[in-house]
């Protein structure tokens, strides 16, 4: 079971994120990004407590530009919260933490209650 940030090359994004059974929340980040390192800890915390439910995965858009530009990525960090390979919500900016984890609860409601109907 993962609990916590995985990263994510372009190589591995369509089999670690597309392709995953469970739900995905990926951080499009940069080393030099400040918003980014200010959520980082608030996925960190969310990956280890939605483990076994969710996925965080994180793409450097320096070093993996690929996946960033494919969904027209434009300001980091942008999440993109994936459900059988398609976005279902897309959060552009840091957000603090009470917020993002609405965020997060509304998003696994929503798969959740698609994938037992």
């Amino acid at each position: 079971m993962i609990n916590e940030p995985i990263h994510v090359t372009d190589a591995a994004f369509e089999k670690t994120v597309l392709q995953s059974t469970l739900p995905v929340i990926v951080d499009f980040w940069a080393p030099w990004c400040g918003p980014c390192k200010m959520i980082a800890p608030v996925l960190e915390k969310i990956a280890k407590e939605y483990a076994g439910k969710v996925i965080v995965a994180k793409v450097n858009t320096d070093e993996n530009p690929e996946w960033a530009m494919k969904y027209g990525i434009q300001g980091i960090p942008t999440l993109l919260f994936f459900s059988n390979g398609k976005i279902v919500h897309r959060q552009v900016g840091a957000l603090p933490e009470r917020a993002l984890r609405d965020i997060v609860s509304q998003f696994l409601e929503v798969v959740n209650s698609a994938n037992t109907h």
